[in-house]
């Protein structure tokens, strides 16, 4: 499990590698639900999303048998090029398996960064299975995307950056695919400042993690529909779980159409590039499902990679 110690080690590791991404106000966006908001803009860290953090502090902690032999994921997208990314720049083989109906712009993107793309299945559920056969068929490392504290430790970073430029803040909202980024960040936040509510958000149609609170131990679901494919994690972590249940305040849900609606508010009145999971955190500050009123509010807007057809699709609705 992730540990302040582990995410300021990794912070130290990889802090002249990534961008210390901007924490940019929010005051038109924010003036609507009655809170102070600004956006940590992981849009633009490199790779389009936060997972480039992660990425980096496992490729750089990986034996020397692995590195010989190489790495191996399963992802959407953002942690496919994260990986490929980090994995070309330490001269390590990557391959990535993704779901066949995979954003074009997210699969040519993990072959621009030297990766192998296998897609297969029609969702992250069967991509997930097909990862860990090549993974044992090829003797590759299997990356877990976020069930991995070396991955959280990296993603944890995010949390002290907000630490640091944020001078007064009550909530950070984070969105949650397999809870790697809210993990970081929650621990990073509450071990220093708990007095800082943590909330995650889940599209209603990959409700894992609050399904998993609600049962009371991880589960898996049997299938996932939602646009924001970056938050469409077919299980919650082992490892993920018991960290947001013991440090996160709430996880809420968010439609589809709130998703949208916050990507379009993103662009046209904060000038932020948005994906589907990037914008899930602003979509419950807009939709006021969180009690933020009157309150100082940091959403993570987790990454910008978004095929330019779905953008016509948000503006033309």
């Amino acid at each position: 499990m992730p540990t302040l110690s582990s995410i300021r080690a990794a912070r130290d590791r990889i802090g002249r590698r990534v961008h210390r991404t901007p924490l940019l106000s929010a005051s038109r966006l924010g003036a609507r639900v009655g809170v102070s908001l600004a956006h940590k803009c992981e849009s633009l860290q490199k790779t389009g999303s936060f997972k480039v953090r992660g990425a980096l502090n496992r490729v750089s902690q990986l034996d020397d048998v692995a590195r010989k032999r190489g790495v191996i994921t399963v992802s959407a997208g953002n942690h496919a090029q994260a990986l490929a990314w980090a994995a070309r720049d330490a001269g390590v083989k990557c391959t990535v398996v993704m779901p066949a109906a995979a954003s074009r712009a997210k699969v040519d993107a993990s072959r621009g960064y030297g990766a192998e793309v296998v897609l297969h299945g029609a969702s992250s559920i069967e991509a997930f299975a097909r990862a860990h056969e090549l993974a044992e068929e090829r003797q590759l490392a299997f990356v877990h995307p976020f069930d991995d504290d070396q991955i959280m430790s990296g993603q944890g970073t995010v949390g002290l950056e907000i630490l640091d430029q944020a001078e007064e803040l009550d909530d950070v909202i984070v969105p949650i695919g397999g809870g790697g980024l809210i993990g970081g960040i929650a621990v990073a936040i509450k071990e220093q400042r708990p007095s800082v509510r943590v909330y995650g958000v889940e599209p209603t149609g990959a409700a894992v993690m609050r399904q998993s609170l609600d049962a009371g131990h991880p589960v898996r679901l049997d299938s996932i529909k939602t646009i924001a494919d970056g938050l469409a994690a077919p299980m919650a972590g082992d490892l993920t779980y018991p960290i947001v249940r013991r440090y996160v305040d709430d996880v809420v849900l968010v439609t589809d159409e709130e998703i949208a609606a916050a990507m379009r508010e993103l662009l046209l009145s904060a000038k932020l590039l948005a994906e589907g999971a990037g914008a899930a955190a602003t979509a419950a500050v807009l939709s006021a499902k969180l009690p933020l009123a009157g309150r100082r509010v940091v959403a993570v807007l987790s990454g910008g990679n978004i095929d330019p057809g779905r953008i016509r699709e948000i503006l033309a609705d």
